[in-house]
């Protein structure tokens, strides 16, 4: 490891040793809001102290081992200590990843809730019908994350699926684990209204948006937006006959126009439009920002744009393909019933590769 990432990790280190202390202090306990405060720095600093000592130990546990090599001139002992010195080498390269991993740029979003946008694209009623795949796909792994989904907004396809679905993922890390499935995901399969057997090839797009944590960073003047109410439609039993309880909200400005009629209450669907179209917003704030220094939406995890083709569904040979890492898995059915892992995980790791290369370059 370069000397220069060594002395990050000194001052990482010697941080969470002040930390440490600060949060025996007496003052400290007694503000509530600063303790919290410096124990989320705590957590996520003495982690990297941690690895950081460990290796450390290791290094030093291995300058032992070669001075005892150049001393010993029994041939069996000689042996013995090779050997620690290989299963030490061996550590100590896997101390030194976890740590560059630990250096590596982290999205201040990551931790975010998200707004999750499935609408059907080319294909017609079979398009809106992978809709309703993908959402279920997406619910599926939700539930096995321990995360809940709440839909705000929905518009069925005439033969089932959906049009257009939005909903609300809440849990940990929800944006980090699901940030690179925005884009196009195109399926090809024999429709069920197809006589003739033959392959149709449909496309819905995804968008994966961070929930804006505070709404008070975003400006928006009142004068710019127009709140229109209506009556929900679909399931709700006689109150949506009854209530214009729909919200629908548009910022004249962009033209972001955003619905909610998942709640009985105009106010509570008001207030999550109003979280949905603060975080488009954000989030059309962010890609621009990132397009001008361009070096994540040049990864090979995609651009991020959504009419992107980042993943093709091939169920005749129960495959599915994303086209950024040329990944193919042969579990279709697995994926579609939440195993999105099997994609996601690979995509995660493809990630952090570049940004450690990023790293390990720039200290050139």
């Amino acid at each position: 490891m370069k000397p220069s990432l060594k002395s990050k990790l000194q001052e990482i280190a010697l941080k969470a040793e002040e930390l440490g202390q600060l949060l025996s202090d007496s003052e400290v306990i007694s503000d509530q809001k600063k303790f919290l405060r410096l124990s989320k720095e705590y957590a996520q600093l003495s982690e990297v102290s941690s690895d950081f000592i460990e290796m450390q130990d290791v290094e030093a546990d291995l300058l032992d081992a070669e001075e005892l090599i150049k001393e010993g001139n029994d041939p069996k002992m000689k042996e013995l200590i090779l050997s620690e010195i290989e299963t030490l080498i061996k550590k100590k390269d896997l101390k030194e990843k976890k740590l560059l991993a630990h250096l590596a740029p982290k999205d201040p979003q990551d931790e975010n809730n998200i707004f999750l946008e499935i609408r059907a694209g080319t294909g017609g009623d079979e398009a809106a019908l992978f809709a309703g795949d993908l959402f279920r796909m997406y619910v599926k792994y939700a539930e096995n994350r321990g995360w809940s989904v709440e839909t705000l907004s929905q518009s069925e396809g005439d033969h089932g699926g959906f049009k257009e679905i939005i909903a609300r993922v809440e849990g940990t890390s929800v944006y980090g684990f699901l940030k690179f499935e925005s884009g196009a995901h195109r399926v090809q399969r024999v429709p069920q209204t197809e006589s003739q057997g033959r392959i149709h090839t449909s496309a819905c797009t995804v968008a994966v948006i961070p929930e804006v944590t505070d709404e008070s960073s975003i400006e928006i003047d009142n004068k710019d937006l127009r709140i229109d109410t209506y009556r929900a439609s679909g399931a709700g039993g006689q109150h949506v006959n009854k209530t214009d309880s729909a919200v629908r909200v548009t910022h004249m400005p962009t033209g972001t126009v955003v619905e909610c009629q998942d709640e009985r209450s105009q106010h509570k669907n008001r207030a999550k439009a109003m979280s949905l179209l603060l975080s488009r917003i954000n989030d059309e704030r962010d890609r621009e920002r990132q397009e001008q220094s361009a070096s994540l939406r040049k990864s090979l995890v995609g651009s991020g744009d959504r009419s992107e083709r980042i993943r093709s569904y091939n169920f005749p040979e129960g495959r599915v393909t994303d086209h950024r890492i040329d990944l193919k898995v042969y579990k279709l059915t697995d994926i579609l019933m939440g195993e999105l892992a099997l994609l996601i995980n690979p995509l995660i790791d493809q990630h952090v590769a570049m940004q450690l290369l990023e790293v390990t370059q720039g200290d050139e």
